[in-house]
């Protein structure tokens, strides 16, 4: 017997004639079959790891577009202080998901028993393959945009020092606890153990309630920590106002490709968590969460820019189109599909995008007259439509979809509008109380700490000057204009054009 290749295929020796000839085209067709094998199982490695390299710079994208429409919406004086809090988001997430956030979130995971938290990958330890290297990639652009979408809502007020504690502590240890509970197979509300809660786990696929929901909650909490902007509900004497005032955003366009930019990441972010494209399976997951994220967001911005122009219409008898409204119902539609998007219906996705756009200018109305101040309306947008968005993959999940994208065969375990005996709907619910349980348990008294030992808040003069002169070094805009002696004498110069020479002003002759 001689032995050819890697896949141990062998042919016979001491044949002769046509069995000999017989035995070896047998024999090197299997060879040939099982290198093709393995060629292609090599292929899909490489295209499951550029699936996901991808996905995760597109998700990483978003940050951009956190900074531009966080950049966009606040007051000219206070640009260069919210870009840095967007950019130390990354740097601050990177380290603090590597340190501990990964092992927190994704280690000591077995698949047979429950618990709290991972533990084995500190630092990374033992991770050299490449599935686990990109896998680390692509979470640890998730949490960098849970951690992002505080950022916004504490603008203009918050410490430099305070966000950079926040920001690592949330991705280091607070967001990962999460992600162990829903997404590690050894979670207690996991849909990817053995032994699922209620039979089923709670399916939030891309994170409305895990990325969402966590950020947008602790946005919540530490705006109402931190107390509003000056000015915004109470004058200088600190009586309140009959009227909240609205402080103007410096640029729309920086608002308007901050939108654009987002929900162009949201194609990693939602396709993405299929977390591979190499088979006929995973490529449907895929294919359907590209559609529904694009019809729930187009539904999203469209129900909220003209809801709100019929009630504007209703109250003042004048019909206005708010940009603002509609570009953050747009981003309300992306939250609110992100949880179902792999399971969901085409059509179903429409209502989801239509009912977020009042999700959230109900969310955005009830904090204004609870006077919490919300600079950029992430609360509302992320925790109310994360809510939604979770509760959605509950009421519309089909049997099919949970079958391809969860190996769910149970039909009784779908959405408790398609079919489901509601189980999948508790199991969510579940979800959502688990996360406001932690995050309100952990990060009230963390922010409170900051609040008293002085670290939170600027001093109210640094407020009224604006962050980037009173912390960065001078503002983002030169807005000084050219000397106003220089432009007189331009003016005098121009006036004379063509008298056939240049006269000199009147007190240089003078001189």
């Amino acid at each position: 017997m001689s032995e050819i290749g890697f896949c141990n295929v062998t042919f016979l020796e001491g044949l002769s004639g046509a069995d000999c000839y017989n035995e070896i085209t047998l024999e090197t067709s299997e060879y040939a079959a099982c290198c093709l094998e393995n060629d292609i199982g090599e292929i899909r490695i490489g295209l499951n790891t550029f699936f996901l390299l991808w996905a995760g710079a597109t998700v990483f994208l978003m940050q951009a577009g956190f900074a531009m429409l966080c950049a966009g919406s606040v007051r000219s004086k206070n640009v260069k202080n919210i870009m840095l809090k967007n950019l130390l988001d990354a740097c601050g997430g990177a380290l603090g998901f590597w340190l501990f956030g990964y092992c927190v979130g994704y280690g000591g995971a077995s698949g047979d028993k429950k618990g709290f938290i991972g533990s084995g990958l500190v630092a990374m330890n033992g991770m050299d393959e490449a599935g686990d290297l990109i896998g680390w990639f692509f979470q640890f652009a998730f949490a960098a945009t849970a951690a992002t979408i505080v950022a916004g809502s504490v603008a203009e007020r918050c410490k430099m020092q305070a966000y950079i504690f926040y920001s690592l502590f949330l991705t280091a240890f607070v967001y990962p606890v999460v992600v162990y509970a829903i997404w590690g197979s050894s979670g207690i509300l996991t849909a990817f153990n053995e032994d699922p809660f209620l039979g089923v786990g709670m399916v939030d696929f891309a994170g409305s309630g895990v990325v969402h929901m966590t950020g947008g909650f602790t946005a919540l909490i530490a705006v109402i920590v931190l107390g509003p902007r000056k000015g915004r509900f109470h004058d200088a004497d600190g009586n309140l106002l009959d009227e909240p005032v609205n402080f103007a955003p410096h640029s729309v366009a920086l608002q308007v490709l901050g939108t654009f930019v987002l929900w162009f990441g949201w194609y990693g972010f939602n396709p993405g968590s299929a977390l591979m494209i190499g088979n006929s399976t995973s490529a449907d997951v895929a294919a359907l969460s590209a559609v529904t994220t694009t019809l729930a967001a187009a539904s999203g911005a469209v129900s909220a820019l003209f809801t709100d122009s019929i009630i504007g219409r209703m109250n003042t008898g004048e019909t206005e189109y708010d940009l603002t409204m509609c570009m953050n119902g747009c981003l309300a539609g992306l939250v609110g599909i992100t949880a179902g998007c792999s399971v969901v219906p085409i059509w179903s996705s429409v209502i989801i995008g239509v009912i977020a756009g009042w999700v959230y200018i109900i969310g955005s109305k009830t904090l204004v007259m609870l006077k919490i101040d919300d600079a950029v309306d992430a609360i509302p947008v992320h925790f109310c439509n994360g809510m939604w968005g979770v509760i959605a993959a509950g009421l519309f999940a089909t049997p099919e979809f949970m079958l391809k994208a969860y190996s769910v065969e149970d039909p009784s375990k779908a959405g408790a509008f398609m079919g489901g005996d509601g189980s999948l709907l508790a199991c969510n619910v579940c979800g959502i109380l688990f996360v406001i349980g932690w995050i309100g348990a952990v990060m009230t008294p963390f922010f409170y700490c900051l609040k008293i030992f002085g670290m939170f808040r600027v001093d109210p003069l640094e407020e009224d000057v604006g962050l980037d002169i009173s912390h960065h070094k001078g503002p983002a805009y030169e807005l000084t204009g050219p000397n106003q002696e220089d432009v007189e004498e331009l003016m005098v110069r121009r006036s004379q054009h063509g008298s056939g020479g240049t006269t000199v002003p009147k007190e240089e002759s003078d001189a």
